[in-house]
């Protein structure tokens, strides 16, 4: 049986993590605009000759909704509830109908085979498995579906920028909602079983996360 301290004290990480994902929602709303600046132009060409069903994971706050065709399918898988009014606040301002679903990357809410595009951005970052994530978004995309990316990736081993993401990774996971900012997720797209992987690396000028790949892996 529970004490009444027990009680309380979950209750009490509840309302902490409740508020850390309001408050992490609000942060993304915000500042979503100033990184937007950065991959504009990257965005505009990778999103351009979307068609069909689009399932976005971990939309956020929508800052990619404005550079989708206006004619696609779209879904929205996003775990974080406090996201939800930032996204369809932002739908309704560009006249699109969305698909928004509560749900996380391990499991999609979508059927196999089913998805002609899957997009992430800045997402794979923090995701509690990524292994688990590139299985869930292989099982979805039809055969010959895309998946779309734009991640901040590890710097190189032995670098100092490499020591400094794997020290602050900690504290940088509690203000950044579970980013890891030395994850390899390069290694993991390329080991994930996709047919074809063509990316680009890019520096993003941005402290601590300056490293990004953006690209297309084929079903």
């Amino acid at each position: 049986m529970m004490t009444v301290n027990q009680i309380i004290g979950d209750s009490q990480n509840q309302i902490n993590a409740n508020f850390g994902k309001r408050f992490f929602a609000w942060i993304m709303a915000q500042s979503s605009s100033t990184y937007n600046k950065i991959v504009s132009d990257r965005k505009r060409s990778l999103f351009a000759n979307l068609q069909g069903k689009v399932l976005e994971i971990g939309p956020g706050t929508g800052p990619n909704l404005p550079y989708y065709p206006k004619d696609i399918h779209w879904i929205g898988i996003e775990p974080n509830p406090h996201m939800h009014s930032y996204l369809q606040k932002q739908a309704k301002k560009l006249g699109l109908n969305i698909d928004l679903r509560i749900g996380n990357a391990e499991w999609l809410d979508a059927e196999d085979n089913s998805i002609d595009t899957v997009v992430s951005t800045l997402v794979l970052c923090s995701v509690p498995n990524i292994d688990y994530t590139l299985q869930a978004i292989l099982r979805v995309l039809k055969p010959g579906g895309r998946f779309l990316f734009i991640e901040h990736v590890a710097a190189p081993q032995g670098t100092v920028l490499r020591q400094v993401q794997s020290a602050i990774r900690p504290t940088w996971q509690v203000i950044g909602d579970g980013c890891h900012p030395d994850r390899e997720t390069l290694i993991a797209l390329e080991n994930a079983g996709f047919a074809s992987i063509n990316y680009e690396r890019f520096d993003a000028q941005l402290p601590i996360v300056s490293p990004h790949i953006i690209g297309v892996a084929t079903n």
